[in-house]
């Protein structure tokens, strides 16, 4: 399987919180920019902030393996030792989680390294990692 980079646009209130946020939290590279957008390389992917000023999202959660998801989220699925390395300098920053780093679905189909936070806007992330990429469509 031959798989291509996403592109995702959300909107943003504060672009220059965000825009230090995935830069400097996530160290995500910067792309191209203008004063009401920025382009980023969001783990391999096109992630792109657009300022929106009257932007109000609605949260709600979902619940997953007895955890209330955050509902919309995106993420990326890393490797096992990226994901570990990234939760562990989350964790050393004193990182506000909505869901600590644990393993979802021990032991069963679809095992996972999990952890969701928020940006400063309020948008979950979700970053996971398997030990065997093949469960990541496993039923």
């Amino acid at each position: 399987m031959n798989v291509q980079p996403f592109h995702l646009s959300i909107p943003v209130k504060d672009l220059a919180k965000c825009r230090s946020f995935y830069r400097d939290v996530l160290n995500c590279k910067e792309g191209r920019s203008t004063n009401e957008w920025v382009d980023f390389d969001f783990f391999g992917h096109q992630f792109v902030l657009h300022q929106k000023d009257d932007f109000n999202p609605q949260r709600i959660s979902n619940i997953v393996d007895g955890q209330g998801v955050p509902v919309p989220h995106f993420g990326v699925v890393l490797t096992w030792d990226d994901w570990h390395s990234l939760s562990s300098r989350l964790q050393k920053e004193n990182t506000v989680f909505v869901i600590e780093p644990c393993i979802r679905f021990k032991g069963k189909v679809g095992e996972q390294a999990t952890m969701f936070f928020k940006d400063p806007e309020g948008n979950a992330l979700e970053f996971k990692a398997f030990k065997d990429i093949n469960q990541l469509f496993a039923k």
